[in-house]
């Protein structure tokens, strides 16, 4: 695909998760729409997959390490193709299938259950090393949110991965700098992030523009031809990206927009849309 159509399906998966956050009337928008950018890569560009086939055993997967992002990952499978777009609005509904965090059991395309922070990355490091077990070609890929960091499991994950030389693995990590207690460096610092995974045999990739395409593309490039190290991709990114009064706010971490906010929110994502449409023509 190329960028500009890249734009077009992020923004459209920006569009679902303000839907699926407003109907449920809870929800965590701000890291969802951080992170919209890479789904899209990854599901468009990046990952062998077939949403015809969800459990093909020889497709890449997928971990969200961060999976109270939920609605993101929801709104990137249903563009996809894994269910339907109409469906986005039965977040956290109950009886519905797109639960608050990501069930397997479920949602078609999950990989792995998740929520509690800092297990998402262990389960994917386990599916990486029954890869390489199995000699299957199959890789991995998982998304951390930098508070989840925090956690210490995180890093016990990581030294498996760094010792086993696990390079069918990456961890991405979507530095937004906002946590839900605030900014990640006043509530309990995890800099130098970089730094942290070369200390456990990482091969480290700073992405300053977690929305620029080309980088995007770039960076995944270098993953795939690393040999003998896991990757990770430190991508700076924008909480709340495209959507004015949540760009950079920490308040919109975990909190759905009334009616109000929400035609607003919508607003800014059509007028994105008009633009990238005249920018095609």
């Amino acid at each position: 695909m190329t960028n500009l159509e890249l734009k077009k399906v992020a923004n459209e998966i920006r569009k679902g998760i303000v839907v699926g956050v407003h109907s449920a009337k809870a929800g965590h928008p701000g890291g969802s729409l951080s992170a919209a950018d890479v789904f899209t890569y990854l599901y468009f560009e990046e990952m062998n997959i077939d949403p015809k086939n969800p459990k093909d055993p020889d497709r890449d997967r997928f971990v969200l390490s961060k999976g109270h992002t939920a609605p993101g990952l929801y709104s990137t499978l249903a563009n996809r193709g894994y269910f339907p777009v109409e469906d986005l609005p039965t977040l956290r509904h109950i009886g519905a299938y797109l639960q608050g965090h990501p069930c397997m059991q479920e949602c078609p395309g999950v990989d792995m259950s998740s929520g509690s922070l800092g297990q998402g990355i262990s389960a994917a490091v386990g599916m990486a090393l029954a890869g390489k077990i199995d000699q299957k070609d199959y890789r991995v890929y998982t998304l951390l949110g930098d508070g989840e960091i925090e956690e210490g499991q995180v890093w016990e994950a990581s030294m498996f991965a760094g010792a086993r030389h696990l390079d069918n693995l990456v961890v991405i990590v979507d530095n937004n700098g906002l946590q839900i207690d605030g900014p990640i460096e006043k509530v309990c610092s995890p800099y130098p992030i970089d730094e942290k995974f070369k200390a456990f045999n990482f091969h480290v990739i700073n992405l300053d523009d977690a929305h620029d395409f080309d980088k995007i593309r770039a960076a995944f490039k270098e993953a795939r031809e690393t040999k003998g190290q896991p990757t990770a991709i430190v991508m700076k990114s924008l909480k709340g990206k495209g959507v004015s009064f949540m760009e950079g706010s920490v308040d919109w971490h975990g909190k759905a927009p009334n009616d109000e906010e929400f035609e607003i929110a919508m607003s800014d994502l059509n007028k994105i849309g008009e633009a990238l449409q005249k920018e095609e023509a």
